[in-house]
């Protein structure tokens, strides 16, 4: 059957993490700026508070498990008033593997790891706006456990390192989606599985990306009718079932272009055109430039990287 939770971090291409132990001790507080990077962290030890810029302050204790997919600015503190101190996440990135907040006497209140992950793909945008801008998993022990593999892993030097990092926070990113709380999740990929009606209808559309749905047909898939079907998906998806296709068919050609050398004529094939020129046009009128142009800058980019 297919799974579009994991197609979409298949596609994402998850390259590698970044992470460090955190501590808070006494009184704390800490506001991170907007990173983009999609973080997460994982209570070990403790509690502390979380606020996310937008949202409901959190209560974090130990096991829990939070993912920031755009990872927006935040405060991180622990349960007394306090004046949060401003950090640049880029710049404790590369500040050691450890971060203790508030004293440095005693033992901490609250211990956490915590990181964010890079993804080979720039195509996080997707990412962004299919999923919840926070999910807090509490009570799945196996979190800190994947976490702890992670961070292990990405501290050493073996042989097979990266590959196994890779598989490692697939695993971590696809457990995360698949135990949130979706039913109640904002409009989104995961609001739109948990019903079942619509979660028949998407895996129709990533099963077979390439052919000419209609809403009529995804409706019937979804044994409803047009009407009652367009209203559904738009309302728990965010976007018209239409559009919604349209985006993954555009992440899809994207991927193509930018890891094989195929001509635009088989890209437009495997996306559902029936020519080179209409794809071109589409592409270029949701990505921004042509699809010639974008797989030469993500070969540009490569080179500069390398």
């Amino acid at each position: 059957m297919t799974d579009p939770l994991a197609e979409l971090i298949a596609l994402l291409r998850p390259a590698r993490v970044m992470g460090k132990s955190i501590s808070g001790a006494g009184r704390w507080g800490v506001r991170y700026a907007p990173f983009g990077h999609p973080g997460f962290c994982v209570v070990t030890d403790g509690a502390c508070l979380l606020q996310v810029d937008g949202t409901d302050p959190l209560r974090l204790e130990a096991g829990d498990f939070v993912f920031l997919p755009a990872t927006p600015g935040f405060v991180l503190s622990g349960f007394e008033a306090v004046e949060p101190r401003q950090i640049d996440p880029t710049a404790i990135a590369e500040q050691g593997h450890e971060l203790r907040h508030g004293s440095f006497e005693g033992e901490p209140d609250v211990r956490m790891l915590g990181g964010y992950f890079v993804f080979d793909s720039p195509d996080t945008a997707l990412l962004v706006a299919l999923l919840p801008p926070v999910i807090h998993v509490r009570g799945e022990e196996r979190f800190g456990v994947l976490v702890r593999l992670v961070r292990e892993e990405a501290m050493q030097s073996k042989a097979g390192r990266e590959l196994i990092l890779t598989r490692l926070v697939e695993v971590l990113l696809i457990e995360a989606l698949r135990a949130a709380p979706s039913d109640a999740a904002p409009a989104g990929l995961l609001r739109g599985l948990a019903d079942e009606r619509l979660a028949l209808s998407i895996r129709e559309m990533h099963r077979d990306p390439a052919r000419a749905w209609t809403v009529e047909q995804l409706a019937k898939a979804a044994a409803l009718s047009r009407s009652a079907y367009f209203q559904r998906f738009t309302r728990a998806v965010g976007m018209p079932p239409m559009e919604y296709l349209l985006a993954w068919r555009m992440a899809i050609a994207k991927d193509i272009l930018d890891r094989q050398d195929l001509v635009i004529e088989k890209v437009a094939e495997r996306v559902g055109y029936s020519s080179a020129s209409t794809f071109s046009t589409a592409f270029a009128r949701y990505v921004g430039r042509s699809p010639s142009g974008y797989a030469r800058e993500r070969r540009q980019l490569r080179s500069r990287a390398a």
